[in-house]
Parts: C-alpha cells; sequence; structure tokens
C-alpha cells in the first residue's frame, strides 16, 4: 500500500511539474513548441490511465453491490442436493472461461468433495472431437460419453451464455440442450444478458457489467469470485 501510494505521490508531482511548464510557455518563456506538444500528450496519457483504473474499479465495486444473493444460494442449494445424492459435476467454458474450470474442478473435489469434471481438461479428447466432428458437438459428445444423468449436474462459466442464432458459443448451447434432454440440473455464472445458459438453466447467477469495455475482464473475474463462495460455503465446504 505504501509503494502504491508513493507512485501516486510520484505522479501527480510528475503531472503537476508538467502543467507548471506548460504554463510557462503560455506566459511565452519557453518557446519550445515541440517540447509542449510532447508533454501534452504525456499529460493526456497520464489522466487517460488514471481515469481507466479508477473507471474500471468503481464498475468492479457496482458489480459487488448489483449481485443477486439469491441467485447464488439458490446454485448453492442444487449444489448440496447434488452432494448428498453423489452425483457429478460437470463446467463448460471456453477460452478463459475454460482456465478458470480447470481451477474450479480443483476447488469443487478438493474443499467441497464433488466428483467434477471439465472437457476442457482433455486436449487430446477435445481435439480430436474437433478435428473429426466439429466444435459444435465437443461438450454434448463428451457429455453423452461421460453418461450425464438427471442426477448430475452441468455449470457453465460463460461471458455470454451461448447464442445459436448468433453463432456464440454453439458448443455450449448443444450442451445445454442434451442436459436439458436427460433432465440434469444446468446451472451457470454468466454475463451480458445471459444467453442461452440464463434462459434455460435451473438457476444461474448474472455478473453484470454495464459497460462494454469491461464486461469480459470483470465477468472472467467474478467467476472465481463467486465459485470461490460456493466451494467455501459452509453448507458445501467438506
Amino acid at each position: 500500500m505504501e509503494n502504491n501510494n508513493l507512485h501516486n505521490q510520484q505522479n501527480n508531482q510528475k503531472g503537476d511539474g508538467n502543467l507548471e511548464y506548460l504554463k510557462k510557455i503560455a506566459q511565452g518563456s519557453v518557446s519550445d513548441i515541440d517540447e509542449a506538444i510532447a508533454l501534452l500528450n504525456e499529460e493526456k496519457k497520464r489522466k487517460s490511465s488514471l481515469n481507466y483504473t479508477q473507471n474500471y474499479f468503481t464498475h468492479v465495486r457496482k458489480v459487488v453491490e448489483d449481485l443477486s444473493v439469491k441467485d447464488i444460494e439458490d446454485t448453492i442449494t442444487i449444489l448440496v442436493d447434488l452432494k448428498k445424492k453423489g452425483g457429478r459435476l460437470f463446467l463448460l467454458g471456453v477460452g478463459g472461461s475454460a482456465g478458470n474450470c480447470s481451477h474450479a474442478v480443483n476447488d469443487f473435489r478438493k474443499i467441497a468433495h464433488i466428483e467434477t469434471y471439465a472437457p476442457t481438461d482433455n486436449v487430446s479428447e477435445l481435439t480430436a472431437r474437433t478435428n473429426d466432428d466439429g466444435w459444435d458437438t465437443v461438450f454434448s459428445a463428451w457429455l453423452k460419453v461421460s453418461k450425464l444423468t438427471a442426477n448430475d449436474a452441468v455449470m457453465v462459466f460463460s461471458v455470454g451464455g451461448g447464442n445459436l442464432e448468433k453463432n456464440v458459443s454453439t458448443n455450449i448451447v448443444k450442451a445445454l440442450q442434451y442436459a436439458k434432454e436427460v433432465g440434469a440440473p444446468i446451472l451457470g455464472i454468466v454475463s451480458r444478458d445471459g444467453g442461452y445458459t440464463r434462459k434455460v438453466a435451473t438457476t444461474s447467477v448474472l455478473i453484470p457489467v454495464g459497460e462494454a469495455e469491461f464486461i469480459t475482464p470483470i465477468a472472467e473475474a467474478f467467476q472465481a469470485v463467486v465459485w470461490h463462495l460456493i466451494v467455501t460455503h459452509p453448507k458445501l465446504r467438506a
């Protein structure tokens, strides 16, 4: 914290020095226009950087305030029931969300003692299915081989939740269609409007990010915030 404060203080002092120099230019005591333009650009970048950082954390705080505690508690209730009956949890995600799935598999298994898997952890099978059968069916085919039943559950980590019409995360959509067929509960941690996941989920947690620029980084970050809350919750923690 002290280092951050010192860094901010140094930045502020630097900015104040630039402004003093610019005042001298305005008063006619400095004639180097090129240097003045460079200082103006530097000052603009400094303020832009500070504004971005402050704006980012403003949206982070707003997400914390706007998250639905009820949706999180409903998710925990379903997972408690899953754990009691010995069902399995399957985590689906692509991109950064796939990385979060890998981390969450560990936490659900080790901390919550729920048998949990993610198809993206098996690179050989994932790429073979993509190459041979296409990307759209990689998750649904994997769930079929895993013999998904109504006693299991599927949880999606996704920024947009999937949209078949827009051809976005169609592998997630098809996997959830299969989960509906077998009657498995569907859970999700999603953002934007929640997409297909939000529409069909038994319950889902929506990460409400208002600024388009911040949706992906904050949504993926809050996947971790929410699942860590879930696995350490007294109702689930082993």
